[in-house]
């Protein structure tokens, strides 16, 4: 577009009214922020020519997205009408600004008939629209880069480089995900082309299931697999086993993924050969070390007691099974970060860069309390608690979705649930916000009655503690997963097999019950 005005409207020159107009930000030092009023001008007398023109921008555009004050004025007034259903044209708008200071400065009322007088046609008004929806990113841009240097030149001690580095790609992740102009509808059509798609992937796949395996079959028929852009919430009481089955899930998919790879078993996605089943696996392991993870997954694989291989109590047998083990396992694509205290804007980040990587499928946190939210004024954390979760939540959302890829996040649970008999956990048991119930597609619940019945245990003896011996041996290493929440399935329990020897999650087999197979 030219960068001269129609001829017909006087160019509107006010760099003053411009926020941050003539702002030294570089070496030129009368350098302005990026703006084109003609632009501005065009498609505001096409708004108020044809108010058609308004529905071609309306989606994306805002009245601060408008360089000069006045326009945005402008535009807010004139979508205000078109959105009660009334016209918006200089006569109906003369009223509203006759004792506008911001329209008297130009021209007053008369500047409408002028606009209306520059119209350009409604076809062009995405273009316009869009063109000053980029200039608009352009000057936060430059502010957000202005706010980075002051800050680093800022020798605040409570103040990092690594805090500062996140709080920039906080907002500039909030500025790329914010009034994007290019969302929009699609056609059914389209969509059911990506349905069936999904569909014959799923057919391909061992155990013909839509989304990632968890490994556990009964998990499985419920859950249908680990689906693409979901936040999967796994929520237990201490010691009921949360990151072992987050270990055992993640561990699963991971070897899924190699096996798929070496038998050939692929997809080309993006000019990319990926493996039908299973998925490339990051483990954020705010709780753990990545040393005492991988112990946790050699006990598993090996299935040698994970307590030996701490204290070194090791038969010759054992020791060659955790070494063949450990050969297996490095061969995976399994991938840990073991930082204390990560922000979720880190998280985010570092995902992104595994993705890039290795083509990251999955993510498994471990877990969501230990995690930090965005740094407020100042670099100091957010005061409310609850508010601060429910920003992690929603971040650990927007993840999955902008990288397609499930997301597993551990959750711990109120005391509230142990006041209950028997302690089963429901969704109002989540602790310190009710946006992860909200912000989550599945939450899952473990309960493991052998745990709580343990510690009942009567004087030996009595006829309560053979009955208590009974129970006990009906329920040893039986574990329940609670499906309270799905958004795309039914809600339901799976019984599994826990072996807590080797911190393994199984699939459960009653001796009336003959196994199904995937």
């Amino acid at each position: 577009m030219a960068e001269t005005s129609n001829p017909k409207v006087t160019p509107l020159r006010a760099a003053d009214d411009i926020p941050g107009a003539g702002l030294n930000v570089g070496a030129a030092p009368t350098r302005e922020p990026p703006h084109n009023f003609d632009a501005e001008q065009a498609l505001l007398g096409a708004i108020l020519t044809n108010n058609l023109a308004y529905g071609r921008v309306s989606e994306f555009l805002r009245p601060e997205h408008f360089a000069h004050p006045a326009h945005g004025r402008i535009f807010d007034a004139a979508t205000r009408l078109i959105e009660k259903g009334q016209v918006a044209n200089a006569t109906t708008l003369k009223n509203l600004f006759d004792q506008d200071a911001d329209l008297d400065a130009i021209g007053g009322a008369a500047y409408l008939a002028r606009l209306a007088g520059s119209a350009t046609t409604v076809i062009n008004a995405g273009d316009y629209g869009r063109m000053i929806f980029d200039l608009h990113l352009r000057r936060q841009l430059i502010g957000i880069g202005e706010d980075v240097v002051n800050e680093a030149f800022d020798h605040d001690p409570e103040q990092t480089a690594t805090g500062q580095i996140e709080m920039a790609e906080q907002r500039l992740f909030d500025l790329a995900t914010t009034g994007q102009a290019d969302s929009g509808f699609r056609s059914f059509k389209d969509i059911l082309v990506k349905a069936v798609d999904m569909a014959e992937a799923a057919y391909k796949r061992e155990g013909a299931l839509t989304g990632i395996s968890t490994g556990l079959i009964d998990l499985d028929k419920l859950l249908g697999g680990l689906q693409s852009s979901d936040l999967v919430i796994l929520a237990a009481r201490p010691s009921m086993g949360k990151t072992a089955l987050a270990t055992n899930i993640a561990f699963s998919a991971a070897q899924s993924y190699h096996r798929a790879l070496s038998e050939g078993r692929t997809q080309v996605v993006n000019g990319k050969t990926k493996a039908i089943d299973g998925a490339v696996v990051g483990f954020f392991s705010l709780e753990m070390s990545s040393e005492q993870l991988a112990t946790r997954m050699l006990a598993e694989a090996a299935e040698v007691d994970s307590d030996k291989i701490r204290k070194g109590e090791l038969t010759s047998d054992d020791f060659n099974r955790v070494v063949q083990a450990s050969r297996a396992l490095s061969q995976i694509p399994f991938y840990i970060d073991d930082t204390p205290a990560l922000s979720v804007a880190a998280l985010r980040t570092r995902a992104r860069r595994l993705q890039r990587q290795h083509d990251l499928s999955m993510i498994v946190v471990d877990y969501l309390q230990l995690l930090r939210g965005s740094p407020g004024p100042g670099g100091r954390s957010q005061e409310n608690r609850v508010q601060e979760i429910s920003e992690i939540t929603r971040g650990l959302k927007a993840l999955a979705k902008e990288l397609n890829l499930p997301v597993i996040a551990l959750s711990q649970l109120s005391r509230a649930v142990e006041s209950r008999d028997p302690p089963r956990p429901q969704l109002a048991d989540l602790r310190e916000s009710g946006s992860i119930e909200q912000d989550a597609d599945v939450v899952m619940f473990i309960y493991r009655a052998e745990y709580y019945l343990s510690r009942k245990e009567p004087d030996p003896g009595t006829d309560k503690h053979l009955e208590w011996q009974t129970q006990m041996g009906d329920l040893h290493n039986i574990a329940e997963v609670i499906i309270g929440k799905q958004r795309h399935g039914p809600i339901g329990t799976a019984t599994l097999q826990f072996e807590g020897r080797f911190t393994k999650f199984s699939d459960y087999i009653a001796d009336n019950r003959i196994p199904d197979v995937h």
